[in-house]
C-alpha cells in the first residue's frame, strides 16, 4: 500500500521471505511515520498492536540487512539517470540515564554508558537537493575491553572500514545513476579511502589531517598559499532548533596536491602518492556573534580548474547537512530513538533501521510542502493516485489559497494533502513535521482502504 521508501504493492518486501512479515513491516513503517515515535506502545496504538510490533522486531525473517537492502533497491530506481550525491556520516545513540535492563549493548562514545552507532549513506539529488532515500547503513555496538593498537590493524578490522563499505555499496546499488559523488566530513579523511576508491565514484572529503605531500611540504600550509579564485556566498546550514542558518562570505582557493602514503601503510601495497585537488573556503568579515568563522578544506577527485568548478565543490559539500537532518529526525528532534524502551540490542537495531527509513520519509514530506519536482511515487504507489486526487478535491476550499496548487503526480501534491489532513488551513506559516505526521496518520488508512477495495474488485 504505502511503501515509506522501502515497500510497495508489487512485492518490494519480498526479501523478508514471508508475506505476513511483508505486510507487518509495511504497517509498522506507516505507524512510525504517522506517530512520529519509535516507542512500540505508540507505534502499535493498542495492546495487540504493541505485541505485533514486538513480534515483528523479533522475527527471524527481519534484520537490518533486509530492511536496508530493500530500502536501497527503491532508492536506486529514483537515482537512475541523475547526478547523485551520496552523503555518509555516523551518529551515536546513547542510553545514559536509561540503561536499566539493556542487554547486548557495549559502551557508547564516552566509553561508559551503553549505546550503539549508526553509519548511514543517503542519496541526494544534486539538481533538486532532495533526499531520495537510504543507500547503505551499518548499525553496531562496541565490545568492552582493550583492543589491539589501532594503527597495526588492517582496515577491515577497524570501524573506519564503514566509509569504504559505504562507497562500494553506493557504486553497486546506484550503478544506473548518471554520476556519483560521495561527500563526508573530516572523520572520513583516511588514506585508504582515496587509495581504494571504487571506480565510478568521485570523492569530496573534508581534510582532518595536515598530510605530508610528495614534495615535502604539508597540506594545510600549501592550501592556504593557493591562488585566490574569487569570493562567494555560502549558506551555512542551521545547527539545531531555533537556528535559521546564515550566509557566509568566503574566499575560494584551489590547487592540485599529491598526498604521500603514511609510513604505517607503506607495507600494505597502497599507492605511494595520490593526486587530488584541494579547495579551501575561508570566511572573511564574519559577524561579531560568530565565534568560529567558516573554514572548509576539501580534498576531491573532481577536476577543479577555475572559480566556477571550485564553487561547485563547495556547493556539493554544503549538501552534507541533509544527513544531519536525517539523524536529527531520527533522534531527539523527531522519532527520539534514544527514548525507546526496547532492551535487546538485536531488536533495537531492527527498530533503528526502520526508524532511519521513517526519518527520511518525514523529511521528504516536509521538503515538498513548498513545492517539489519529485514524483509522488517517492512515497506512494502510482495506482493510489486516483484516490489521492479524490481526497485532495474533498479537502479544497473556495478560495485560491485553499486549492491544491501542485501537479497530481508530484510529491508536493501528496505533502499538501497530508498537511490539510493534519489540520493546516492553507494560511499563515507552512505546516511543520508534527502537522505532517498527524496528516499521514489519517491519510494512510484512507489509502489502505482504497487499496483493499480495488484489490477485491479486481480479483
Amino acid at each position: 500500500m504505502i511503501h515509506s521508501l522501502a515497500a510497495d504493492l508489487q512485492g518490494q518486501w519480498m526479501a523478508f521471505g514471508d508475506i505476513r512479515v511483508e505486510d507487518r513491516c509495511e504497517w509498522v513503517l506507516g505507524r512510525i511515520v504517522a506517530t512520529g515515535s519509535l516507542h512500540p506502545r505508540r507505534i502499535g496504538g493498542t495492546r495487540g498492536g504493541e505485541i505485533a510490533v514486538h513480534r515483528f522486531l523479533s522475527s527471524p525473517y527481519v534484520s537490518v540487512e533486509e530492511i536496508l537492502t530493500t530500502g536501497a533497491a527503491r532508492t536506486a530506481a529514483r537515482c537512475a539517470g541523475r547526478d547523485i550525491l551520496v552523503v555518509q556520516d555516523t551518529t551515536e545513540v546513547n542510553f545514559a540515564g536509561r540503561e536499566a535492563k539493556r542487554r547486548g549493548f557495549g559502551p557508547g562514545g564516552n566509553g561508559e554508558a551503553a549505546g550503539f552507532f549508526i553509519h548511514a549513506a543517503v542519496a541526494v539529488d544534486v539538481e533538486e537537493e532532495a533526499v531520495l532515500g537510504p543507500v547503505h547503513a551499518a548499525i553496531w555496538t562496541r565490545s568492552r575491553g582493550e583492543k589491539e593498537a589501532r594503527r597495526i590493524r588492517p582496515l577491515e578490522e577497524k570501524e573506519s572500514v564503514r566509509w569504504l563499505d559505504g562507497c562500494q555499496a553506493s557504486v553497486d546499488i546506484l550503478r544506473d545513476a548518471a554520476r556519483l559523488t560521495m561527500v563526508a566530513d573530516a572523520e572520513s579523511d583516511i588514506y585508504e579511502l582515496f587509495a581504494r576508491r571504487p571506480e565510478g565514484l568521485e570523492l569530496i572529503v573534508r581534510a582532518a589531517q595536515n598530510r605530508s605531500l610528495s614534495n615535502g611540504e604539508s597540506l594545510f600550509e600549501t592550501a592556504c598559499r593557493a591562488p585566490l579564485l574569487g569570493t562567494n556566498k555560502v549558506r551555512v546550514a542551521p545547527r539545531g532548533p531555533g537556528d535559521k542558518g546564515r550566509i557566509a562570505t568566503v574566499e575560494l582557493r584551489a590547487r592540485t596536491v599529491e598526498i604521500a602514503c603514511p609510513e604505517h601503510l607503506a607495507r600494505v601495497g597502497l599507492a605511494t602518492t595520490i593526486r587530488l585537488n584541494c579547495v579551501e573556503a575561508r570566511e572573511v568579515n564574519a559577524p561579531d556573534n560568530v565565534k568560529t568563522p567558516l573554514l572548509w578544506l576539501l580534498l576531491t577527485t573532481h577536476a577543479v580548474t577555475d572559480f566556477e568548478s571550485a564553487k561547485r565543490i563547495i556547493g556539493l559539500y554544503r549538501l552534507r547537512w541533509r544527513i544531519e537532518q536525517v539523524f536529527r529526525s531520527l533522534k531527539s528532534d523527531g522519532l527520539a530513538i534514544e527514548e525507546s524502551q526496547i532492551i535487546d540490542a538485536e531488536r533495537m537495531f531492527n527498530l533503528a533501521a526502520m526508524g532511519l527509513v521513517g526519518a527520511i520519509r518525514n523529511i521528504q514530506l516536509v521538503d515538498a510542502r513548498d513545492g517539489s519536482k519529485r514524483p509522488a511515487t517517492d512515497v506512494l504507489d502510482e495506482e493510489l493516485n486516483t484516490a489521492l486526487v479524490a481526497i485532495s478535491k474533498d479537502l479544497e476550499g473556495n478560495t485560491i489559497r485553499q486549492k491544491n496548487p501542485h501537479p497530481p503526480a508530484s510529491l508536493a501534491f501528496v505533502s499538501w494533502v497530508a498537511a490539510r489532513l493534519g489540520g493546516w488551513n492553507c494560511y499563515y506559516k507552512p505546516p511543520g513535521p508534527k502537522t505532517m505526521r498527524n496528516g499521514w496518520d489519517r491519510l494512510a488508512p484512507m489509502l489502505h482502504g482504497y487499496h483493499l477495495a480495488t484489490r477485491r474488485i479486481n480479483v
